[in-house]
């Protein structure tokens, strides 16, 4: 081992001066080519490494399973490949003065399983880790159409120091190493994904079926050639091409999915299919439906205050949620070879989310302190003051999509390569005709009606009518206050972007030396545009009895709630006789559109040293983003009367659109180093800067003010901008077993935070609350991730078929704000959505037919609006979930499984801790999913 060091080093060493020397001779012209395939000549192996012993050289099988050598002098060698959980195989080479040598390469004839269930998804997994330059993560499928999950953002949760942030009880948002999602970039087939909403930047991957995925790589390191715009990662998913098989592929299944809380059952079927024309031409592609029927459950409180030393909430809600999402998920990919040199690709995905949402709500408003009370409760009395009961229904359908095509390809020739491609990528999300909100409201003042909370558990408050009970639960009592339609809300995200990158790559003595540059331009723009007709009055009578449903409800009694279809017909009937608030309506409709263009023009150089031992990386990398920003403020204009009464100005609302344009630009250096100082261990280290630019939405110069409370655009936002150094260490043991730790650390200047305020004045009118986006001073992020991996083949039957991935991702993350614009009053914060631990665990068991999985997965709590003070700000609490699967092969080509999701019912909880107690604001619960269906690959 001494000597094995000592040769290593004296390799490095002499790094820099091989750097300068051509190996000897004018023309090396010589060529070692091939392939790299299973036993079963199932798949291509990516990532399997190659290497010519006596030279020092070392490449990387393509996702085709290909790899060249350029520039190989005459004589005989040995060529060994690598491959996690299997043997390494070698050949012996003759190389002649000038040629092509065909060095085909079969792995696993051991009886090596690499390309069947959860022990080839590990191998491909851990061998392409092991190949990454930088720090990397990556989840694949095997050989015959598995994935490890049924949804993208479900899926990426195995993987170290990732989580996901949750919608109604799904995955949705990636976390990565405990920071906000808006952290990260998303790219399918090379194509930065846009966003469908209209407030985000981040892209919720549930809406992509795992279904048509063949790969995704979790990228935490950045090198020049890649795009600049994350702090958390780069999450890149690759759909499936034709030559990732040696072997034709149709996988075919059904399955059923039945939810606790609405007893119901939802189908979902998907196929997808890769073939090959001939040699040089193929095709992919899949399609997958899903439609899933599922509740929740859900109390809502605001506006905690105290008063005499009596805690109390003014606001209290409990909403009853009935949801049926249908998703669409397509994929089309044709692979080109055209002669040996250059391979063409285009590829094309399709995915709409659609989401028809039922909400029923029971709202307690009181506008005066409790009648009584303590720290378990507190009582309230119609006749010390108003208390407003209000029922409504939301009955919303809205479609979100997800469109992009890539045209690209890859030229070889000799020693130059030469990388090109065209994209176009849009998302989109619509809502027309929804009703959000109707509401029948009766409100008690003066007369006998009374309400007790009770604050002894945190998470729930219930309440009980102490007085006036027949009138609170009589529908004929509730009248007509208010319906909202949405004639229109309509968010477009699209963008366009070319990009090449060519590089040289020299043979030198004890390896290669590559110099790569590049240039991408790209042209975003996102906008919104809304139209809401707000009706507050009708022509008759119109009371909620005509209108009662049931409640699907276990919290609390809620009834009398509106039935979930039973406005919409007698609204579309009558609309005539609704009365139009042409103020409410003008401004609603105007306060939240927005456009803003976003151009980015970037190129880059780098320079790449490859060895057996060493591999370093380093460049620079310039950004140039130019911004036109456009959005509304709204002026509202009072009522106005002379000496007589006379009204001379009526009430109205003056809309001035405003548009700011601004550009800045990055120059981002990074240097990633590799090295084996010996076999099976790699080291890393990286350092670089990245940057993550605003959501467009928080630029937009608007004013958003809903229900008393107002959200107000920053145009002069500026992008978070992070120095980031990564160093880990791993170590690959055994057939099929990997342990890997390492340490980050982020310095990030001007991040973005939420500042939410009480009572502020807009324009002459008192809001309850106001929320802006706001540049923070500094923040620096430290934190280290630890990830195991193991198939345990090597104890004795039956548990040579256990295998385990366990992992836990540490992260502190921490900066300072100036509320109020004090300087003189620093407050340091734990930044937004930025969990401190995050922890996952895998168990299975694989072995013949059978393949058990018990995955849990933990995230810590974390800040999730920043208020005022530290007593106001919006907490998110802990959570942990398991699930099961199991899977059964009847035949070799047909299996049969079963999911049970969210076993323990895990809640979202989100909280104030407000005078030394957690004060409710939200709280969820889904129950559990089962699935289950068949699967068959042909």
């Amino acid at each position: 081992m001494t000597s094995l060091f000592a040769k290593r080093s004296r390799i490095l060493l002499g790094t820099a001066a091989s750097l300068a020397l051509i190996a000897p001779g004018a023309a090396l012209a010589s060529e070692v080519v091939g392939t790299v395939t299973d036993a079963s000549d199932t798949r291509a192996l990516q990532s399997a490494q190659l290497r010519i012993v006596e030279l020092n050289r070392e490449a990387e099988a393509g996702r085709d399973g290909r790899f060249r050598f350029n520039d190989v002098p005459a004589g005989s060698y040995t060529l060994e490949a690598r491959y996690v959980g299997a043997a390494p195989v070698t050949r012996k080479l003759d190389v002649p003065a000038d040629g092509v040598v065909t060095a085909n390469i079969v792995m696993g004839t051991d009886g090596s399983i690499l390309v069947v269930g959860q022990s080839a998804n590990l191998s491909s997994s851990l061998s392409r880790q092991r190949a990454a330059d930088g720090v990397e993560s990556v989840l694949t499928r095997d050989g015959i159409g598995q994935f490890p999950d049924q949804n993208v953002a479900e899926s990426l949760r195995r993987l170290p120091g990732l989580n996901i942030l949750d919608d109604q009880g799904e995955g949705r948002f990636v976390s990565v190493r405990g920071l906000d999602p808006e952290l990260n970039a998303a790219s399918v087939n090379g194509v930065r994904l846009p966003a469908p909403e209209s407030d985000v930047r981040s892209v919720a991957l549930d809406v992509i079926s795992s279904d048509i995925i063949e790969s995704i790589e979790v990228k935490k390191s950045l090198t020049p050639d890649m795009d600049g715009d994350t702090i958390g990662a780069s999450i890149e998913i690759n759909t499936t091409s034709a030559f990732d098989r040696k072997k034709d592929l149709l996988v075919v299944k059904a399955e059923g999915s039945y939810n606790d809380l609405t007893n119901s059952l939802s189908p979902k079927g998907s196929f997808d299919f890769s073939t090959k024309l001939s040699d040089n031409i193929g095709v992919a592609g899949g399609l997958s439906y899903y439609k899933r029927k599922f509740a929740t459950n859900n109390q809502e409180v605001d506006g905690w205050g105290e008063e005499d030393g009596l805690v109390y909430a003014d606001a209290v809600e409990y909403r009853d949620y009935d949801v049926e999402r249908e998703r669409i998920s397509a994929s089309l990919s044709f692979d080109f070879r055209v002669g040996d040199s250059t391979t063409l690709y285009a590829r094309g995905l399709y995915s709409q989310f659609d989401d028809q949402e039922f909400r029923r709500r029971l709202i307690f408003e009181m506008d005066e302190v409790p009648s009584d009370g303590d720290a378990d409760g507190v009582s309230f009395d119609a006749q010390d003051g108003e208390i407003a009961v209000q029922r409504d229904l939301k009955d919303r359908f809205e479609r979100q999509r997800i469109r992009s095509l890539t045209l690209g390809g890859e030229t070889e020739s000799g020693p130059w390569n030469l990388k090109y491609s065209g994209s176009w990528a849009k998302a989109s999300e619509r809502e027309k005709g929804s009703i959000d909100p109707v509401v029948f409201e009766r409100k008690f003042e003066g007369e006998d009606f009374g309400v007790d909370f009770d604050y002894r558990r945190d998470k729930i408050i219930p309440y009980a009518i102490t007085a006036g009970s027949e009138v609170f639960l009589d529908p004929t009592e509730y009248e007509f206050d208010k319906v909202e339609e949405t004639a229109l809300s309509s968010a477009q995200d699209e963008e366009w972007a070319i990009k090449a990158d060519v590089a040289r790559s020299f043979a030198m003595t004890g390896g290669d030396f590559t110099i790569q540059a590049g240039a991408k331009q790209r042209w975003r723009k996102k906008s919104y545009d809304g139209q809401f007709d707000i009706y507050d009055g009708f022509e008759d009578d119109l009371t909620l009895e005509g209108f009662v449903g049931a409640q699907d409800y276990d919290l609390a009694i809620i009834d009398p709630v509106p039935g979930k279809k039973s406005f919409r017909s007698f609204f579309r009937d009558n609309i005539a006789g609704f009365e139009l608030d042409p103020l409410d309506t003008k401004a609603t409709s105007a306060e939240e559109d927005y456009s803003v263009d976003e151009d980015v023009t970037a190129a880059y150089l780098l320079g790449r040293w490859d060895s057996d031992v060493l591999r370093v990386i380093g460049g620079v990398r310039m950004e140039r983003t130019k911004n036109i920003i456009t959005g509304n403020i709204l002026t509202f204009i009072p009522e106005e009367e002379d000496d007589q009464g006379e009204v001379i100005q009526e009430e109205d609302v003056i809309i001035t659109p405003q548009t700011f344009r601004r550009s800045y630009t990055d120059w981002l250096p990074s240097v990633t180093i590799r090295y084996e100082p010996a076999a099976n261990v790699v080291l890393r280290a990286g350092g670089y800067k990245s940057l993550v630019r605003p959501k467009l939405s928080k630029l937009a110069p608007r004013a958003v003010i809903e229900d008393n409370e107002g959200e107000f655009g920053n145009p002069d936002l500026k992008p978070y901008r992070a120095w980031n150094i990564d160093l880990s260490a791993e170590y690959y043991f055994g057939r099929n077993a990997a342990v890997s730790a390492g340490v980050f650390w982020k310095d990030i200047s001007d991040y973005i935070v939420d500042l939410t305020e009480q009572d502020v004045t807009y324009n002459g009118v008192l809001l309850d609350e106001a929320t802006t986006a706001i540049n923070g001073e500094k923040a620096k992020i430290k934190g280290f991730e630890f990830s195991y991996s193991q198939s345990f083949d090597f104890l004795p039957a039956p548990f040579d078929g256990l295998l385990t991935q366990i992992n836990y991702t540490y992260t502190d993350a921490k900066g300072t704000v100036y509320t109020d614009g004090d300087i003189d009053d620093p407050r340091s914060i734990y930044l937004p959505a930025s969990s401190k631990h995050t922890l996952n665990a895998v168990l299975g068991y694989e072995k013949g037919p059978i393949s058990l999985r018990v995955a849990g997965t933990y995230r810590d709590k974390y800040l999730d609006e920043l208020g005022g003070k530290a007593e106001e700000d919006r907490i998110v609490a802990d959570q942990f979930k398991l699930d099961l699967s199991a899977k059964y092969r009847i035949t070799p080509g047909v299996r049969i499984f079963a999911e049970w999701i969210n076993i323990t019912d895990a809640p979202y909880f989100a909280y104030q801790q407000y005078e030394g107690r957690r004060r409710l604001l939200q709280y969820e619960d889904y129950s559990w999913t089962a699935k289950f269906g068949v699967a068959a690959n042909f």
